[in-house]
């Protein structure tokens, strides 16, 4: 890939970022008042989140079993209302442990 290649890619996705960001603040100036639309609004980042982690989490390890083992512990310490640090530390042991155990049988 060539160098002016790379940054006409860059451009690009800045570009396309700042329109995404810019064009709802321009559009709409007043409040939003309409409960069904801000609720929605409310969890959009979190749904897009959810899009681009739960790929990743899933094809992450070797085996299936291990991911979805710190899967399992991810959600069930944020379930419990740890950290951020916490859930992320003791999920990638919990999937350490499930590909360990797997190497060793």
């Amino acid at each position: 890939m060539s160098l002016w290649r790379l940054f006409l890619y860059i451009i690009a996705m800045a570009v396309t970022t700042y329109l995404v960001r810019m064009i709802p603040l321009t559009v709409f100036q007043k409040k939003i008042t309409n409960r069904f639309f801000r609720s929605f609004l409310f969890y959009v980042p979190y749904a897009v989140l959810a899009a681009m982690v739960i790929p990743a989490v899933f094809s992450a390890t070797k085996s299936f079993g291990s991911s979805v083992t710190g899967f399992a512990a991810a959600v069930i310490l944020s379930y419990r209302e740890m950290n951020i640090v916490t859930v992320a530390c003791l999920s990638c042991a919990a999937a350490l442990a499930a590909e360990m155990i797997s190497v060793i049988l």
